[in-house]
């Protein structure tokens, strides 16, 4: 391990410590974010900055390091990635990093420990360099659930600190991205009534209805939205019909199904547009159902302007013209809402997160951290 990297010590230092996100794992020994954070901050402390507990929920709390500027702060610098992972069965195996044909493996290499590791590693070589700019404050900032609810950016945009530009950690392959699509999860219901299943004439049957409704959303509205002007960077909204649930068994008449859709929406797009948009379609079409909203908020999109002088700063940095957009959501949406102009950036194929066998490049993580160091010591 010691022929490392600093980064890449540093990163399998931080696969090795569980931080699955607790709506995905049922063992408590494997929950919560609180070893990430904790081993962070001991090392940032011990290389004299500031730290701070931002709590969000009981047990769970974002991490703040702080590297003031050489002079008067005039502006800020949020570095955010999150520090919690998805997880399933085989969790356990995963905590074991290896590095190997010059990628490092294990449970949130890509998604998004990578970005944990280049972010707080480019500040730590800031501040042992001496290299910290003169007006420009950077604050690392480790977010707890992105994988879930959002909880820790919805609460940093909530109560600060605000910052001229936040980079939200994720595996971008080192490109700067401005857009990404936001996220409605709905659940749709349909009921009918019991009856013997020897006399289904005698019942009405929720399944078959939520079946038209199924083919009615993947069908002709899917259809509309292909239909629409795309967005430069986003193309299209789509819809995944991706749980169904009805009926106890053969030989009874459901008199209950739901199904449980993923609209993905552009800038402009709502929540509440979005199901009185599919409420409206569902009437043309004769068929009806309830509504359930399943998160307490929806993903929202994200549309900064690439023309802003950090964002070409960063741009230029990570040796691009243009930005890009992309289909996933993130904590950028969440924190430019809250008044922070945000893009998402970070190492790593975004097509290796949450896979049985994720790994990051070693030579990404490395590029991490040098574009990382000459954009926020070119800063004033």
């Amino acid at each position: 391990m010691a022929s490392h990297p600093a980064s890449v010590r540093l990163l399998q230092d931080l696969i090795a410590l569980p931080s699955v996100n607790p709506a995905f794992h049922g063992d408590p020994d494997l929950h919560g974010e609180h070893r990430v954070a904790g081993f962070l901050e001991s090392a940032a402390r011990g290389r004299g900055l500031e730290t701070e507990w931002q709590s969000v929920v009981p047990g769970r709390s974002n991490l703040l390091v702080r590297l003031r500027p050489a002079g008067v702060m005039r502006q800020r610098v949020l570095l955010a990635p999150h520090l919690d992972t998805v997880g399933e069965p085989d969790y356990a195996a995963q905590l074991r990093p290896r590095v190997r044909d010059g990628r490092v493996f294990g449970r949130g290499a890509c998604d998004t420990k990578g970005s944990v590791a280049a972010f707080f590693q480019a500040v730590l070589n800031l501040a042992a360099g001496g290299r910290r700019p003169s007006h420009t404050e950077i604050v690392f900032a480790g977010l707890i659930d992105e994988e879930n609810l959002q909880l820790g950016s919805r609460h940093l945009a909530r109560i600060g600190p605000k910052a001229d530009l936040a980079l939200a950690g994720e595996p971008t392959g080192l490109e700067v991205i401005t857009a990404h699509k936001g996220d409605v999860w709905l659940r749709l219901r349909t009921t009918g009534r019991s009856a013997h299943g020897a006399t289904p004439h005698r019942g009405r049957n929720a399944v078959s209805a939520m079946s038209r409704i199924v083919l009615a959303l993947e069908g002709g509205y899917a259809a509309e939205l292909a239909s629409r002007p795309a967005h430069p960077k986003l193309g299209r909204p789509t819809i995944n019909v991706g749980r169904i649930d009805g009926g106890r068994q053969p030989n009874i008449v459901p008199a209950s199904c739901t199904i449980d859709i993923d609209r993905r929406t552009l800038p402009g797009e709502s929540e509440a547009g979005v199901r009185r948009e599919i409420a409206a379609f569902l009437r043309r079409q004769g068929l009806r159902a309830g509504f359930d909203t399943l998160r307490t908020s929806a993903c929202e999109p994200l549309d900064t302007d690439p023309s802003l002088p950090l964002v070409r700063a960063l741009t230029r940095a990570a040796g691009h013209r243009r930005t890009r957009g992309v289909h996933y959501f993130t904590d950028a949406a969440p924190l430019a809402s809250g008044g922070t102009p945000s893009v998402v950036f970070g190492p790593g194929d975004i097509a290796q997160a949450h896979t049985a066998c994720e790994w990051l490049a070693i030579e990404q993580l490395e590029s991490a951290v040098r574009i990382l160091e000459r954009f926020l010591r070119d800063l004033d």
